[in-house]
Parts: structure tokens; sequence; C-alpha cells
């Protein structure tokens, strides 16, 4: 029998697995149509977890018997840029390869939306590349659905 997909608030003690992690997987989140170099997209990802790990908001942390296998940053003082709304903001999520396809990133969002809703929150959004289609599957039969969309042109 499998252990069961567990859901816990990460705390200072996660910082190393969410670097570590999210350096692994940062490339997922780099468009075809704006190449980079994984130095400066690790670097990148750093100095994301490190501004929102400033903010107020929360680690999320997936485990199955004590084993991390993913994590969500979500901050919650992060107003919708347009509307000003409140809203519940998925900074980043992430889940080891091997253990991907098996409900994770589904329980994290579940997590996030149960975090949100206790604040108060009417809105969960968060923004992926065109070209990760497995991630904007998952989003979508979650619920969230398209509202922007960021275009992009390589001037050569």
């Amino acid at each position: 029998m499998t252990p069961a997909i567990s859901i816990r608030v990460g705390g200072p003690a996660d910082r190393e697995f969410l670097l570590d992690l999210g350096r692994r997987v940062a490339a997922t989140s780099v468009s075809s149509i704006r190449p980079a170099p994984a130095p400066l997209v690790e670097l990148a990802y750093e100095r994301l977890v490190t501004f929102v790990l400033g903010q107020k908001g929360d680690i999320l942390i997936a485990t199955e018997a004590e084993r991390r296998l993913g994590f969500l940053l979500l901050m919650r003082d992060l107003p919708d840029e347009v509307t000003m709304m409140q809203q519940a903001f998925v900074a980043y999520m992430a889940v080891e390869p091997s253990a991907q396809r098996r409900g994770i990133g589904g329980a994290l969002l579940r997590g996030a939306e149960e975090l949100a809703r206790a604040d108060g929150l009417p809105f969960l959004a968060l923004l992926v590349t065109e070209d990760n289609t497995a991630a904007r599957n998952l989003y979508e039969g979650f619920g969230l659905r398209t509202e922007r969309r960021m275009m992009t042109k390589a001037i050569e």
C-alpha cells in the first residue's frame, strides 16, 4: 500500500529543499521564445524565493512518509495588478520529477485554495508559460482559467 500524500505548512528548515528542487526544475518555466542559460534561470529562481519568503504568505510542502516531494509558494499580499483586487498568488510550484503525475500538484493547489478561502481571498492566481503543457493541463483541470496573455516577440 502506497503511503498517502500529505500537505503541511513549511518553514525555515525547508529552504534548502525549496532551493534544490526549484533549481532542478526551473527550466520548465523557460519559454521557447525567450531561451536563457541555466545559471541565469537558477539565479532568477533564487531571487524569487528570497522575495516571496520576505512577503506575507506560506510555503506548502507535499510529503509522503516524511519524504518531501513538492512545494508551493503562496503569496497573500500581492493584489491583482490591473484591478487591485485581493488574491492568493501561487508564486512557484514544483514536484520532484520522479513523483510527477501522482496527484501531488493537485494536492498542493487544494492546500493553497484552502488557505486562501480561510483568509477570505476571492481569487487564486498564477502564471505559467504556454510551453508548459503538463502544468497548464493540471491548472485547467483544477478550475483555473486563462485571464490574460503575455505576448512576446524576439527582436533579431
